[in-house]
């Protein structure tokens, strides 16, 4: 059982900048890679970044990179996911997810935390 706390939502002009964190605890040693998705008013839950926790393997989807940097804090089980540049097309709930697997990599579950709300206004 993981849990995942965000924090760092709110609301920025566009062009500004916000850092968003998920601080992790329980079983967080099973952790394979922890990331955000987001979820706009009438959407689906979209991927947005990710890192892989044993040698901070990234992804972004495409419409994010060069803006959005997500980065770990092996001390603090925390995933941070700093957003520049940032356009009224990202304002979502931001959600915190965290990629549980076994050492031969079968997934064990993910998690998420209870989100938190970035609006961009124009």
């Amino acid at each position: 059982q993981v849990q995942l706390v965000e924090s760092g939502g709110g609301l920025v002009q566009a062009g500004g900048s916000l850092r968003l964190s998920c601080a992790a605890s329980g079983r967080t040693f099973s952790s394979y890679a922890m990331g955000w998705f987001r979820q706009a008013p009438g959407k689906e839950r979209e991927f947005v970044a990710a890192i892989i926790w044993s040698d901070s393997t990234t992804y972004y989807t495409d419409s994010v990179k060069g803006r959005f940097t997500i980065s770990r804090d092996n001390v603090k089980n925390t995933v941070y996911l700093q957003m520049n540049s940032l356009k009224p097309e990202d304002t979502a709930a931001y959600y915190c997810n965290a990629d549980l697997r076994t050492r031969s990599y079968a997934t064990i579950g993910n998690y998420w935390g209870q989100g938190t709300q970035v609006t961009v206004s124009s």
